[in-house]
């Protein structure tokens, strides 16, 4: 099976830029076919989810379904993603997705050294979670709970179970260094997006393409 992705990045007066993500995930005989890619999202507190959500609605109805992961803790997340899902069922009524809670990894003014043996319960937690929802793509956006998806969906690779494509888009905010997640999952991530030209310069492998979100 091969997986091909392209990225496009569309300007506009005020310098929005709309991302559209395309993953062709198979092939037949007749010509090129689009299955629907099954999208894990990570969300976020603080304006995570806000950001995730805006670049989910350029995503097309082949993104579906839809699973959306955040700490258990998190609050808002749930209340943001139901009405954004509620107002794009009203133009898709195909439209499918899940919210699952996991343990957050990392707490605000927690200690690293204690946050080492809480981001391996979150990942031991993320794991069956991400071994059942078999995503095609991950996307996220820089709050600590990717990590834990991102190690699941790579073990999914290095057990030859299934490739998962991992896209992680860092928050608009981040202007000059990465967050600490980006740190991590610049290495791991199979596209690397920023939004600002300093990032770029410092960091080659990531993709520039201005504010996206």
């Amino acid at each position: 099976m091969n997986f091909f992705f392209c990225l496009i990045a569309v300007g506009g007066v005020a310098a929005f830029v709309v991302l559209r993500l395309w993953l062709v995930v198979g092939f037949r005989r007749k010509g090129l076919k689009t299955v629907s890619v099954r999208v894990l999202v990570v969300a976020g507190s603080g304006g995570h989810t806000s950001e995730i959500l805006r670049l989910l609605g350029s995503l097309s109805k082949d993104y579906n379904p839809r699973h959306y992961v955040f700490a258990d803790t998190d609050k808002m997340s749930a209340i943001k993603i139901r009405m954004f899902e509620e107002k794009r069922a009203e133009r898709d009524s195909e439209s499918l997705y899940t919210t699952h809670r996991v343990p957050r990894s990392r707490e605000v003014q927690q200690s690293w050294s204690s946050s080492v043996f809480t981001t391996l319960y979150a990942v031991c937690y993320s794991l069956p979670l991400t071994f059942r929802l078999k995503p095609d793509l991950v996307l996220c956006n820089g709050p600590g709970t990717c990590v834990p998806i991102c190690a699941s969906a790579l073990l999914l690779g290095i057990l030859g179970i299934k490739k998962v494509i991992i896209v992680y888009v860092e928050s608009v905010c981040r202007v000059e260094t990465l967050s600490l997640s980006g740190k991590i999952l610049y290495h791991f991530s199979d596209y690397f997006i920023v939004q600002w030209p300093a990032l770029k310069g410092k960091y080659p492998k990531s993709v520039y393409l201005g504010r996206i979100v």
